[in-house]
């Protein structure tokens, strides 16, 4: 006896749709990844040198902060953390509590992106304050202890850093971290960057994420259409981008703070 039509047509669409995370099919998430599961968890997303390298180059240059040591994590579309890194001499040169918030700000920018609409960490500080439209987001998807602090911390940072492998999870409403999303659009997973002020962190994670080559960004709640900052009292009001907007770092001054943001790299388009 055939199926019906609509029934056929059930099954194969749940399948197309699941076929797109086969990456992570018949694998056991709760526990820690590694060798080929690892490997294809991770398929398309920087290694820790290439993270490492951009990195440091996106922090050498004028991010408007206190030009500090930062850590970066990347995580797949699962929240699989894929690589962990640091730009100092050693895992002292940054603030030690920037390393799990980076993978913090790399699972908020990976859960709250869509394929069709990228929202960065810094979009979504205005929105999760008291009275906002989304107050209480920062209280979801808690940091998994077990997974972020376990291990020697002689490997923090370093390529068996022990968050590899894991879902850390935690959410982070303030700039550094920024949806990945490669050549042909495919969103692929999140990057989170931490050490310096919050607006520092954000640049840095953008200039890393373009010398990745993975910022191929549908669309996003700034000005501009993309997942840029949204600076409170510099962009349109009312706007989309005035409830999904940021408070000014005003260390290195607001005008100083208004030029670095425009001056980034612009996002790239699938052509």
């Amino acid at each position: 006896m055939n199926a019906p039509a609509r029934w056929t047509l059930t099954v194969w669409t749940v399948a197309s749709a699941f076929s797109a995370f086969s990456y992570a099919a018949d694998i056991d998430t709760g526990r820690r990844l590694d060798g080929s599961d690892l490997e294809r968890a991770c398929a398309g997303l920087p290694t820790h040198a290439q993270l490492g390298t951009a990195l440091v180059s996106a922090r050498s240059q004028a991010n408007g902060g206190f030009n500090l040591d930062m850590w970066g994590t990347v995580v797949n579309r699962d929240g699989i953390v894929c690589a962990v890194a640091f730009t100092g001499q050693n895992r002292g040169s940054e603030w030690p509590g920037s390393r799990v918030i980076s993978a913090q700000k790399a699972n908020t920018a990976n859960a709250f992106s869509l394929p069709g609409l990228a929202l960065s960490s810094a979009d979504i500080y205005a929105p999760t304050q008291p009275g906002g439209t989304l107050f209480g987001l920062q209280e979801s998807n808690p940091v998994d202890a077990s997974a972020a602090y376990r291990g020697p911390a002689t490997s923090f940072g370093q390529p068996d850093d022990p968050m590899v492998g894991s879902r850390v999870g935690g959410i982070n409403v303030f700039g550094g971290g920024l949806g990945m999303y490669n050549s042909k659009g495919v969103l692929i997973g999140g990057i989170g960057v931490s050490g310096d002020t919050s607006c520092a962190d954000h640049n840095i994670a953008w200039r890393t994420r373009h010398t990745l080559n993975l910022d191929f960004v549908p669309s996003g709640v700034s000005a501009k259409n993309d997942d840029n900052i949204n600076y409170i009292g510099l962009v349109p009001v009312p706007s989309l981008a005035n409830d999904f907007s940021h408070p000014i770092c005003k260390i290195a001054g607001a005008d100083l703070v208004s030029a670095i943001s425009a001056s980034l790299p612009a996002v790239q388009k699938v052509q």
